[in-house]
């Protein structure tokens, strides 16, 4: 009976863990990474597009992010799209083709990045706790409406319980990888 709205849940809370996914995407762990261009919007034609729609993003070496730009006339743009997006990253566009060079990061930039990943996760966890508690009034609603004995209740609050302490168990290992991803030389 329960197990629709069961499901639901778990689907909306393994949505928290992919945006936590993608927000340590565009952390910067000093390698480089074609997800951490993804946030950066370039103003094409007027409009604000992703960079991926404006030309093809690849990593040919660990340290080095290339942008082989379609349109030649983009190439400032896109320079100045990466340089204004705050990520530390200095562009240089050559013909069609920019390459954005990933630069060492320092101690204390590193101590940053990990406290910002720290956050990124207590809004992930934050998600989720907000999750179960639309299931823990789900299951009262259904107590109370459709006669859910007791028992069914208490077990269908605990199902719910579980699924959310498996997905906070999960923010805190993608956590402890960034952390050690960021930290790592």
């Amino acid at each position: 009976m329960f197990t629709q709205e069961l499901s639901e849940l778990k689907r909306r809370m393994d949505g928290a863990l992919d945006a936590l996914k993608q927000e340590f995407g565009g952390l910067r762990t000093g390698r480089a990474s074609v997800s951490l261009l993804d946030p950066v919007m370039v103003d094409a034609y007027g409009t604000s597009t992703p960079i991926s729609q404006v030309g093809t993003v690849t990593v040919p070496e660990p340290r080095m992010i290339a942008v082989q730009v379609w349109d030649q006339g983009m190439v400032p743009a896109v320079e100045k799209a990466i340089r204004d997006a705050g990520l530390g990253l200095n562009p240089i566009g050559d013909k069609n083709l920019v390459r954005v060079p990933m630069p060492d990061l320092n101690e204390e930039r590193r101590k940053e990045l990990t406290k910002i990943a720290g956050k990124y996760a207590e809004q992930s966890r934050i998600s989720i706790r907000n999750i179960r508690r639309d299931g823990m009034e789900q299951v009262k609603k259904l107590e109370k409406d459709s006669g859910l004995s007791q028992d069914e209740a208490r077990k269908a609050s605990q199902e719910v319980q579980d699924v959310t302490d498996s997905h906070i168990k999960k923010v805190d290992v993608m956590l402890a990888e960034k952390e050690k991803d960021i930290l790592s030389i």
